[in-house]
């Protein structure tokens, strides 16, 4: 007989279980079952190796030294069951999913960066997928209910969707090497309003999402505009082109700066700059992984407050 093949497993717990109680009556209280059924159990299991494991009368219950090493065989067998369904448990709490987020290019954010290294310090197993749309896509996007998260630059929090404040990013006029106005101190915004603009695109469809129609506006900039775009890189070549003036993130623009491609115009003392939002559906729209990631957020605004 080739007992490895034959092996009953549900035997061999039963047997587990009696040593480790140490009583036929208990171990038949444990598992549900009649004491019979426990016995009889044992008594196939027996028959099935062929020897005795436990010395039993009514008074005296003892394993064999067979059964003893049988018993401790089977500990270490049903441990490590024990332990891969632990660990089976954990990978459901770490919650296997997908965090999607849209998100305006050119981003240079230390706080979304902390967001992004503590979720994964806290639930590895999560996949995070961006993709790089303008403030205006990203809000009709979650309002459409083709996306449920979305980093964008608001002039103010909307009024349908809730809106987290993050941070403020700041702007300026630059133009390019070859533009007259490179190199000067200070400008005179008059000379500004009648300069050539490049704009985000966005910026020209009056839907007021994009801060950039704001600051534009606020100043009277772009009564001439010479190029568009909604993507910011392609607003700095056609500004380092010399096609005209136009705004971009101070963060982003600084290498530039330093090799002599752009110019910040400084118009006067007052920063311009817009906020940063974090944008969501209803929490109850969310999934599990997207609602830790919103709490993650709020996290870090309530601990580094210093970081908005």
């Amino acid at each position: 007989m080739d007992q490895q093949s034959d092996l009953n497993w549900n035997l061999l717990r039963m047997f587990y279980v009696i040593a480790k109680e140490q009583s036929i009556t208990k171990a038949a209280q444990r598992l549900g079952l009649s004491q019979p059924s426990v016995s009889n159990a044992l008594q196939k299991l027996e028959t099935q190796l062929e020897c005795q494991l436990v010395f039993r009368d009514s008074r005296h219950f003892e394993l064999t030294t067979r059964g003893d090493k049988i018993f401790q065989e089977c500990r270490d067998i049903f441990h490590s069951a024990e332990r891969i369904n632990l660990l089976g448990r954990d990978a459901e709490e770490e919650e296997r999913g997908r965090v999607r987020y849209l998100i305006v290019s050119n981003l240079i954010s230390p706080m979304l960066d902390e967001m992004l290294r503590l979720y994964h310090q806290r639930h590895p197993s999560v996949v995070f997928q961006s993709e790089v749309k303008n403030s205006q896509s990203i809000v009709r996007s979650i309002q459409q209910n083709r996306a449920t998260l979305g980093f964008c630059l608001l002039a103010r929090p909307l009024v349908n969707l809730p809106s987290i404040r993050l941070f403020r990013e700041e702007f300026s006029v630059f133009c390019g090497a070859e533009h007259p106005l490179f190199g000067q101190e200070s400008v005179n915004l008059r000379d500004l309003q009648r300069e050539p603009f490049i704009s985000f695109a966005c910026a020209t469809e009056g839907m007021g999402l994009e801060p950039m129609t704001v600051l534009r506006e606020g100043m009277r900039l772009g009564n001439r505009i010479n190029g568009l775009s909604t993507n910011i890189e392609e607003i700095r070549r056609m500004i380092v082109a010399g096609l005209g003036i136009g705004l971009l993130p101070l963060m982003t623009s600084d290498e530039d700066v330093r090799r002599g491609d752009l110019w910040p115009l400084k118009i006067s003392d007052e920063p311009i700059g817009a906020d940063v939002y974090l944008v969501h559906a209803p929490m109850e729209k969310l999934s599990p992984s997207e609602q830790k990631f919103v709490a993650i957020v709020q996290e870090l605004l309530a601990l580094y407050p210093d970081m908005a």
